[in-house]
C-alpha cells in the first residue's frame, strides 16, 4: 500500500520531488558506506527535522530545504516508506494557500506602487507657484555662478602662470634628477676605471706569500744583439723622460682642488706663466694630444685652451656670463677632460694603454669643440659691444673736433683717446691685431658714411644758377641784421614761401640750419601732401571751367608759373628776358579774350625752357613731362606746376648750400626777434607748466637718491638738470603729443618730437618682442638681432604672426616656445596699437631708455659725457636694446643740439619763467 500511494502522487509532484531526491542521493553518496539507511518513525523524524531547521538558522521563506515543496517532497519520499496520505494532502493545500496569499500581497504592492507613480507624475506635471525662498535661492545661485565666472575670467592669467611655474618646476626637478643619475653613472664609471687601472698594476697582493731568496733574485736576460740592446736603452730613456715630464707638471700643484681654493686673479696669473705653459705643453705632447710639428704659438694656444678647463670648473661664476645650456655642456666636457687627464697623470704606469689615450683624446677634442663654440658666441657679443662703443666715441669726436672757439675739442680729445685706446687693446687681444683693425676701420667708415652728407645721385646745381662770389653774397644777407621784415625780404630768395607750398617758412629754415649745419629741404616727406594739393587744384580748375571761369584760371596759372620761373634765373640774363616776354600776363590775357591762346604752343615753350633751367638730376622728370601727351590740359598744367616746384626746391637747396655759413651766424638773432614778435604781450603759460613739472620730478628723484646715498653736488637740483628732465619727458614717450604738452619755446620742434615718440614706440615694442624670444630660447640678451629688428620696423602692430615669422626666418621655434611667444607678442602689440605702456617688459625698456638718455644729456663735464657715451653700448645691450644702440645715440645727439639751440635762443625767456615758477613755489609754501 505505501508503494501504491506513493506511485499515485508521483506524477503530480515529480517536479517538486526530483530536486529533493537528487539532494538525498547526494547525501547518501557522501555518507559512509558502512551505514545502513533505515526510515525512522514519524515522531522521531519530526524531531530530527526541527533540530536541523534550528541548526541551519536560515529564513523559512528563502531556504529551499525549509520550503513547502521541500517538506512535501521529503514527506512524500517518507510516505513511500509508510507515511499517511492525509498528511500529504494537508501539506499540499497549505502550500497552495500560501502561494495564493503571496500572489495577492504582490498584486497589492504592485497596485500601490502604480498609485504612487501616478501621484508623483501628476504632482510633477501640475503647475505650482514658486515661493519667495525658491526665488531667492535661484537668484543666489545665478549670482554665485556669475561671480565664479568673473573670478575665473580674472584669474585665468594667474592660473596659466601658476601652471607654467608648476610645469617649469617639474621639468627642473626632472632635469636635476636626471643630472644626479648621470653623475652617479659617471662616478661608477670613474670607479670602474680606477679599479681597472689598479688591476693592471703588477704589484703583489699583501696576502701573498713572501718569496724565497731564490725567487727574489731578478733574472736579467742579456740582449743577444745590438738591436735588442738599443731597444732596451731607448725604452729606459723614454720612461725616464716621461717620468721627468710628469714630475715637472706635478710640482706645479695644478689640481682642481687647489684652483677652487685660490682666487680667480691668482689662478689667472698662474696659468699665464711660461713655466706652467711649457710643462703642460710637454705633458700634452707626450700623450699625443698636440702635434710635435706645430709651431710654439699654436702649441701655447692649444695649451691655454686646455688650462681653461681649470678656470671653467674652479671659477665658473667669473668665467661664464650666464648659466645656459651651452655653458652646462662646456662644464660637463671640461670635467670629463680633466678626469681622464688626472687618471693618466696619477697612474703608476708610465706607458698608458691605447684605450686610455683614445679616451683622453676624445674628451679633449669634445672640450675643445665646446670651448671654441662658447668662445665664438661670447666673443662675438663682446666684439659687437666694443665696436659700438668705439664708433660712438668716434662720432662724438667728429661732432666736436671742429669747435675751436669753445675749446670743446680739447676737453673731449684726451678722454676719447684714452677710452679708444683701451677698447683697441681689448679688441686686438680678443680678435687679433689684423682682424681688429679691419673691423674698426669698416665700422667707423660705415658710421661716418651714414652720418655724412646725403646728396642726390648726380649734379644738383641748377643750370640757370650762378656761383655767387663773396662780394655778391654779402649784400643779400645784410638785411638779416637789420630787422625781421628785411630778413624775410632777403631770405625769400631762399625760401620762396609765396611761390610754392613745398618749402617751409624762413623761420623754420633758419631754425633747422642752427640745429643741423647740413640741413637741406627734403621733398620726399611732402610728396603726398603735394599730390593732394595738385588734385585739389585740378578739381578747382575743372569746376571753374565748367562754371565759365576758365579764362581766369588760365591767366592765374600762367602768372604763377611766371613768378616761379623768374625766381629761378638771374635777373638781366637772356633766360630772364625770355620768360618775362613769353609769359607776359597782359599778352596772355588778350590771347584768352580773343580765343587765340594755344595750349600746344604753351606746353611746347615750357618743354623747351625747363631743360635750360633745371639741375641735371631733374632731367628725368623734365623729359617725362615733355613726353607726356595727355589730352587733358588741366592735368598737364598740374604736372607742369609740380615739376616747377621741384626746380624751386633744388634752387632753394643750392642757395642754402652757398649761403649756409652766413645764415647760421645770424640764426640765433633772427630766432630771438621772430619769437619776440610772436609772444609779444603774451605769457608763456605752457612753458611755465612744463618747467614746473620737470622741476617737481627732478626734485623727487634727487630726494630718492639722497635717501639711498649721501648728498653730493651731483645730486643737487640745477637748472640744467631740470631742463634736460623736461626735454627727456617731452621726447622719450609713446603717447600722442598733445597741444598742451609743447612749450612755446619748442613749437618749431613739434614735428621732430612727434617723430621721436613714434620711433621710441617702435623701439620698445620690437625690443620687447625680441627680448621675450631671447629669454624663451635661452639666448644671450646682448646678442644683436639687427636683421629681425629691421624686418619688424615696417610691420604693422596688428599682425603678430608677421613678427613671429621675422624671428622664424633665422631661428627655429619649438611649438611650446612659439605658443608662449605668440601670446606675449599679442599683448605687447596691443600696447603698440593703443600707444600705451601696460606690459611689464615695455615699461622696463622705456624706463631704461629714459634713464640712459637723461644720463647722457645731464652730464655736466666732458669726462662724464665721454664716460656715458663709451658705456652706452654695454648699458643698452645688457638692458635688451642691443639692436637700437645706434638709433638711440643719434637721438641723444639730436636732442643735445636742440637743447643747445633752444637755450641759446630763448635764454632770457627761460630766466623769466624760472623766476616766476620759483616765486609761485615760495608763495604757495
Amino acid at each position: 500500500m505505501p508503494h501504491s500511494d506513493s506511485s499515485d502522487l508521483e506524477p503530480d509532484s515529480s517536479h517538486s520531488l526530483h530536486p529533493t531526491i537528487r539532494e538525498e542521493v547526494q547525501d547518501l553518496m557522501m555518507s559512509s558506506d558502512t551505514d545502513t539507511a533505515h526510515a525512522p518513525p514519524p515522531h522521531i523524524a519530526a524531531r530530527f527535522s526541527r533540530s536541523s531547521t534550528l541548526r541551519r538558522k536560515t529564513s523559512a521563506t528563502s531556504s529551499r530545504r525549509n520550503s513547502l515543496s521541500s517538506h512535501h517532497s521529503s514527506r512524500s519520499s517518507r510516505s513511500a516508506q509508510g507515511g499517511s496520505y492525509s498528511t500529504h494532502v494537508a501539506q499540499h493545500l497549505r502550500r497552495a494557500s500560501i502561494i495564493e496569499t503571496r500572489k495577492a500581497r504582490l498584486a497589492d504592492r504592485a497596485a500601490h506602487a502604480e498609485q504612487v507613480r501616478l501621484r508623483a507624475a501628476l504632482a510633477k506635471a501640475a503647475p505650482r507657484a514658486s515661493t519667495s525662498s525658491e526665488d531667492r535661492a535661484l537668484a543666489a545661485k545665478q549670482a554665485r555662478e556669475k561671480f565664479l565666472a568673473q573670478v575665473a575670467a580674472n584669474c585665468a592669467e594667474e592660473v596659466k602662470r601658476a601652471k607654467k611655474i608648476a610645469e617649469d618646476t617639474r621639468e627642473k626637478k626632472a632635469a636635476e634628477h636626471l643630472k644626479l643619475k648621470e653623475d652617479m653613472i659617471e662616478r661608477l664609471a670613474e670607479a670602474e676605471k680606477r679599479r681597472s687601472i689598479l688591476q693592471q698594476n703588477q704589484r703583489r697582493p699583501r696576502t701573498a706569500t713572501l718569496p724565497s731568496v731564490e725567487e727574489r733574485k731578478v733574472i736579467v736576460r742579456k740582449p743577444r744583439t745590438e738591436t735588442e740592446a738599443a731597444k732596451v736603452i731607448q725604452k729606459a730613456w723614454r720612461n725616464s723622460k716621461r717620468r721627468s715630464v710628469i714630475s715637472g707638471f706635478l710640482e706645479l700643484g695644478l689640481t682642481l682642488e687647489n684652483v677652487q681654493n685660490t682666487s680667480f686673479e691668482d689662478v689667472g696669473s698662474l696659468l699665464s706663466q711660461d713655466k706652467v705653459l711649457q710643462s703642460t705643453t710637454k705633458v700634452l705632447r707626450m700623450y699625443g694630444i698636440q702635434d710635435c710639428d706645430s709651431d710654439m704659438t699654436g702649441e701655447y694656444t692649444a695649451t691655454r685652451t686646455f688650462l681653461s678647463a681649470f678656470l671653467v670648473l674652479g671659477h665658473p661664476a667669473q668665467v661664464l656670463s650666464k648659466d645656459g645650456e651651452q655653458e652646462k655642456d662646456l662644464i660637463e666636457k671640461a670635467k670629463n677632460a680633466l678626469l681622464c687627464f688626472d687618471n693618466m697623470v696619477m697612474s703608476p704606469s708610465l706607458s698608458p694603454s691605447a684605450s686610455q689615450l683614445d679616451s683622453l683624446s676624445d674628451a679633449y677634442t669634445s672640450f675643445q669643440t665646446a670651448f671654441t663654440a662658447w668662445k665664438d658666441r661670447d666673443s662675438s657679443v663682446l666684439l659687437d659691444t666694443m665696436l659700438a662703443q668705439f664708433v660712438e666715441l668716434d662720432a662724438i669726436w667728429q661732432s666736436v673736433k671742429n669747435d675751436k672757439d669753445g675749446h670743446v675739442a680739447e676737453d673731449y680729445r684726451e678722454g676719447i683717446q684714452h677710452n679708444q685706446t683701451l677698447l683697441l687693446v681689448r679688441l686686438k687681444r680678443l680678435a687679433g691685431p689684423d682682424r681688429a683693425m679691419r673691423m674698426i676701420t669698416e665700422a667707423v667708415r660705415k658710421s661716418r658714411k651714414a652720418k655724412g652728407k646725403k646728396k642726390l645721385a648726380g649734379d644738383v646745381r641748377p643750370r640757370a644758377a650762378s656761383l655767387p662770389s663773396a662780394d655778391a653774397t654779402a649784400p643779400k644777407l645784410t638785411p638779416i641784421e637789420a630787422s625781421v621784415s628785411d630778413v624775410d625780404a632777403g631770405a625769400s630768395e631762399l625760401g620762396h614761401r609765396k611761390t610754392t607750398s613745398l618749402l617751409p617758412d624762413n623761420r623754420t629754415i633758419m631754425h633747422e640750419l642752427a640745429i643741423n649745419k647740413e640741413y637741406r629741404i627734403d621733398i620726399k616727406s611732402k610728396t603726398d601732401m603735394r599730390e593732394n594739393a595738385i588734385q585739389a587744384v585740378s578739381a578747382n580748375m575743372r569746376q571753374g571751367f565748367e562754371s565759365g571761369l576758365g579764362d581766369l584760371f588760365i591767366v592765374a596759372m600762367a602768372e604763377t608759373l611766371r613768378e616761379k620761373l623768374l625766381s629761378l634765373v638771374v635777373p638781366g640774363k637772356s633766360l630772364h628776358t625770355l620768360i618775362s616776354e613769353s609769359l607776359d600776363t597782359a599778352m596772355i590775357t588778350n590771347q584768352v579774350k580773343m580765343g587765340a591762346f594755344s595750349y600746344q604752343q604753351f606746353f611746347t615753350f615750357m618743354n623747351s625752357l625747363l631743360p635750360k633751367i633745371c639741375a641735371p638730376v631733374r632731367d628725368a622728370e623734365v623729359k617725362a613731362l615733355a613726353e607726356d601727351q595727355t589730352e587733358d590740359p588741366i592735368e598737364r598744367l598740374a604736372k607742369l606746376n609740380y615739376v616747377v616746384d621741384l626746380l624751386s626746391v633744388d634752387h632753394a637747396n643750392f642757395s642754402l648750400q652757398m649761403n649756409a655759413p652766413l645764415l647760421i651766424k645770424e640764426a640765433m638773432g633772427y630766432e630771438q626777434r621772430c619769437f619776440a614778435n610772436t609772444v609779444s604781450g603774451q605769457t608763456l603759460r605752457k612753458t611755465a607748466q612744463w618747467w614746473s613739472g620737470a622741476k617737481r620730478k627732478t626734485e623727487e628723484e634727487m630726494v630718492r637718491r639722497s635717501s639711498r646715498e649721501q648728498s653730493a653736488p651731483a645730486h643737487r637740483t640745477t637748472t640744467d638738470k631740470v631742463y634736460m628732465q623736461g626735454i627727456v619727458d617731452l621726447a622719450i614717450g609713446v603717447t600722442e603729443l598733445q597741444e598742451v604738452d609743447i612749450p612755446e619755446t619748442l613749437e618749431l620742434d613739434r614735428s621732430r618730437i612727434s617723430r621721436m615718440r613714434g620711433e621710441i614706440l617702435r623701439m620698445v615694442v620690437i625690443s620687447a618682442v625680441l627680448l621675450t624670444a631671447k629669454n624663451l630660447m635661452r639666448r644671450d640678451v646682448r646678442s644683436q638681432w639687427k636683421e629681425q629688428a629691421q624686418r619688424m620696423w615696417d610691420l604693422p602692430f596688428t599682425d603678430a604672426q608677421a613678427f613671429i615669422a621675422a624671428i622664424e626666418s633665422r631661428y627655429a621655434l619649438p611649438a611650446n616656445t612659439k605658443t608662449q611667444l605668440s601670446g606675449t607678442t599679442e599683448r605687447i602689440l596691443l600696447d603698440g596699437r593703443n600707444r600705451q605702456v601696460s606690459h611689464a617688459v615695455v615699461k622696463v625698456l622705456l624706463q631704461k631708455i629714459k634713464a640712459h638718455v637723461y644720463t647722457r644729456l645731464s652730464a655736466s663735464s666732458a669726462e662724464e659725457r665721454v664716460k656715458a657715451a663709451s658705456s652706452a653700448s654695454q648699458v643698452l645691450s645688457s638692458g635688451g636694446l642691443a639692436e637700437f644702440v645706434v638709433q638711440i645715440g643719434a637721438m641723444v645727439d639730436e636732442l643735445q643740439r636742440v637743447a643747445d639751440v633752444d637755450r641759446e635762443a630763448h635764454g632770457k625767456w627761460y630766466d623769466d619763467v624760472i623766476e616766476a615758477v620759483n616765486r609761485e613755489n615760495v608763495t604757495g609754501a
